[in-house]
């Protein structure tokens, strides 16, 4: 399945009280999706999902599912500390329509994860999961980080199709494409080479009466290993005109004041959290770069360095929801132990935003 671009994961509206604000969630994914962003990733830390209830993350993916648009790529986050209730979740995603798993590693046994533990981990998550799935790793939350040669290896899986890298180590990026790079998958797309998931395709064949054209299998949509697709042919499915492109392990960042060096250095897109404030700022930078536009790619992320790195990397989860709050998204309280930002924060956010509205 294809993974380049910009996706949005997006933060959990929540009132006062502390409740989920459903309304406010349904909204915040409405405009996300009018935006150029890949696509929507639902229960990742900015959604603070380690602060929700098991039945919260399945009403909040469900949510979140009915109001994304239908073109783009839903990615749930899965992740929780067991195999056993992390596929539990990502069996429910499958059903309700999700197209990728994302599962941050276990972290809280960190002398038991040993490269034993983690490769076992993903490797039975990956045998039984419904969904594609990627490793999300976040060692500023987590504190443990998962080295490239075990990224490397797991690459080798394949319904392990990518990683969430949220480092911030170029290098490690750099790494793990380069011994990634032997790994040949072939995703359907779009004919202008667009994702294309499976639920995408059954809605484009439904009504069709069976002559709609020949359906792929949910494997290769996913990323069938293959030897050499060509990416020259084009099959007519229902309402969509599809292709075959190669995309091997890709590799996602979640710095984004890193963003610009992360995609030079091989990565196929990024899920950022500063997403959610400024989407489109974002997207900039890597429509620059996939134009090959190297001075405006630089520009524009000199643009957002200094705001990213101090509202996402600095205040946390209560900077990124004001700053939403002043772009004009649903932003809110975060929940306890997460305190308000104080008012000398929420001028700070003001005045690094001062130039990045949305």
């Amino acid at each position: 399945m294809l993974l380049h671009g910009i996706f949005a994961p997006i933060s959990t509206p929540f009132y006062a009280d502390e409740n989920v604000y459903f309304k406010k969630l349904e909204s915040n994914v409405e405009r996300y999706s009018r935006t150029p962003c890949a696509g929507i990733v639902v229960l990742g830390s900015t959604g603070e999902a380690v602060f929700l209830s098991d039945q919260e993350r399945r009403d909040v993916l469900k949510s979140a599912r009915e109001a994304t648009a239908p073109g783009k790529v839903l990615i749930a986050g899965t992740g929780i500390e067991s195999a056993l209730e992390t596929l539990r979740l990502t069996e429910y995603a499958a059903e309700i329509g999700y197209d990728v798993a994302m599962v941050r590693t276990p972290h809280y046994y960190k002398k038991q994860m040993q490269p034993a533990n983690i490769l076992a981990f993903y490797r039975t998550v990956a045998d039984r999961s419904p969904l594609p799935v990627m490793i999300y790793n976040f060692p500023q939350a987590t504190g443990y980080d998962i080295p490239a040669e075990l990224v490397i290896e797991l690459a080798e899986h394949p319904n392990l199709i990518g990683i969430k890298e949220s480092s911030g180590d170029v290098e490690k990026v750099r790494k793990i494409v380069e011994g990634t790079r032997h790994i040949r998958r072939s995703s359907t797309v779009t004919e202008t080479f667009e994702a294309v998931t499976p639920r995408m395709l059954t809605a484009a064949t439904s009504g069709s009466n069976g002559n709609g054209g020949e359906l792929v299998q949910v494997g290769a949509v996913g990323g069938t290993p293959v030897e050499r697709p060509s990416s020259a042919a084009v099959t007519v499915m229902g309402t969509m005109k599809t292709r075959q492109k190669e995309t091997g392990f890709q590799v996602l960042v979640g710095a984004a004041q890193k963003l610009h060096p992360s995609l030079d250095a091989g990565a196929a897109g990024a899920i950022l959290a500063f997403t959610c404030v400024a989407p489109t700022a974002c997207y900039e930078i890597y429509a620059a770069w996939k134009e090959g536009d190297a001075e405006l790619a630089k520009l524009k992320q000199d643009r957002i360095a200094a705001a990213a790195q101090k509202i996402v990397g600095e205040f946390g989860i209560p900077g990124v929801k004001y700053g939403m709050d002043f772009n004009g998204y649903f932003g809110g309280p975060a929940r306890l132990p997460q305190l308000p930002a104080t008012a000398e924060v929420k001028r700070e956010i003001e005045r690094l935003l001062a130039d990045v509205r949305n």
